[in-house]
């Protein structure tokens, strides 16, 4: 029964410590895999809990595994540029984990972005495995895109859906 009672407290205790969005205050850093058509890569997010349910941040991806791309007159390019590969985001986040109320070490956060390439929108969740540590996948799509002609393969990069998932800090 003592080892049932320490079980059971030990599982409260940590799940006080473990929420996924805190609110006003709280700090979010995430890393992790960035995949999309032709190309591979690896991305970050900082966001700042400014309400009890809403977050600014940045985010940023860069690929690293990259098909040849194509100009658009067809010629292959052995490789994309430095801007064709960087992605620069500044973002909202609606943190959503407390109205679903699934449980208190997981969030859910839709928001849209504006970034050097388009505006659009992205749906996150988050999983915290303890107060400092957890995990998270997010999806984004592209609304509007800055550059409206004919897009090369390179200019396609970070302009079509794309699927992170990686590791989330509480910071």
């Amino acid at each position: 029964m003592k080892s049932f009672i320490a079980i059971i407290a030990l599982l409260y205790f940590q799940a006080t410590f473990a929420q996924a969005y805190t609110g006003k205050g709280d700090v979010k850093f995430q890393v992790g895999a960035h995949f999309q058509n032709n190309g591979t890569g690896i991305m970050g997010s900082l966001d700042f809990g400014v309400g009890e349910n809403i977050s600014l941040g940045v985010a940023s991806a860069y690929l690293l595994g990259i098909d040849k791309v194509r100009d658009l007159d067809g010629n292959k390019e052995p490789f994309a540029k430095f801007e064709d590969r960087f992605d620069f985001r500044a973002r909202f986040n609606a943190n959503l984990g407390n109205v679903i109320n699934v449980d208190e070490n997981f969030d859910v956060y839709p928001g849209l972005y504006a970034s050097l390439k388009n505006f659009g929108a992205h749906l996150g969740a988050r999983y915290f495995f303890t107060s400092g540590f957890g995990v998270f996948t997010e999806v984004s799509v592209p609304i509007s895109k800055y550059n409206t002609d004919s897009l090369s393969t390179a200019e396609k990069l970070h302009n079509q859906v794309s699927v992170s998932l990686g590791a989330s800090f509480n910071i």
